[in-house]
């Protein structure tokens, strides 16, 4: 009889703070938002030029397996979300050299978010991923809960620091500027 009490207020307490969790970082609508930040030992334009490299996410985001370029704006992504395949567009809403990266998803999965890149030397600086996105569905919900998206994002810009600190320099940059079209989150 103890056993089934505290195995039932152990379920109660959990139930409670998954609740909680899940309610934790969420919007009006649902969403639910992460912010990562890592310092690299590169220079800042090294760190911009590298991540304007869209098409290599795949060696160092462990879920993206493809993101192909269509034009200056516009990306076509191929990933796993808990294992499962997904698609979407994205729109590259605001592009300003060695400062920021702002995005929003055009089909497929609803995110947004942006990329600042920070001078906090001539040899560092400090990349800070921003980002807003709805899960869908209970497995995606519980996950997100759990923190997997944060986990993700955190690795991910470790493998990033890890690859270009390695390399030393960018494999390629795009210097151009795409204006904000009231899009792009504000977040910094």
């Amino acid at each position: 009889m103890l056993n089934r009490l505290i195995t039932m207020a152990a379920a109660a307490a959990g139930g409670y703070l998954l609740a909680k969790q899940l309610k934790k970082g969420k919007s009006a609508r649902g969403a639910s938002s992460v912010k990562e930040s890592i310092t690299v030992s590169v220079p800042v334009r090294t760190a911009y030029g590298q991540w304007t490299q869209f098409e290599q996410f795949p060696t160092f985001m462990d879920s993206v397996h493809e993101v192909r370029q269509l034009d200056d704006k516009r990306l076509h992504w191929k990933a796993d979300v808990l294992g499962k395949p997904v698609e979407w567009d994205a729109e590259i809403t605001e592009q300003i050299p060695d400062q920021r990266i702002a995005w929003r998803s055009t089909t497929g999965k609803l995110n947004n978010g942006v990329v600042t890149f920070d001078a906090l030397s001539d040899n560092r600086c400090r990349i800070t991923l921003t980002m807003t996105y709805q899960p869908e569905g209970t497995l995606e919900a519980i996950g997100d809960a759990m923190g997997a998206v944060r986990l993700e994002a955190s690795g991910n810009l470790k493998r990033f620091k890890e690859m270009i600190e390695q390399r030393g320099q960018e494999t390629g940059a795009w210097r151009g500027t795409i204006e904000d079209q009231g899009h792009a989150p504000t977040a910094h």
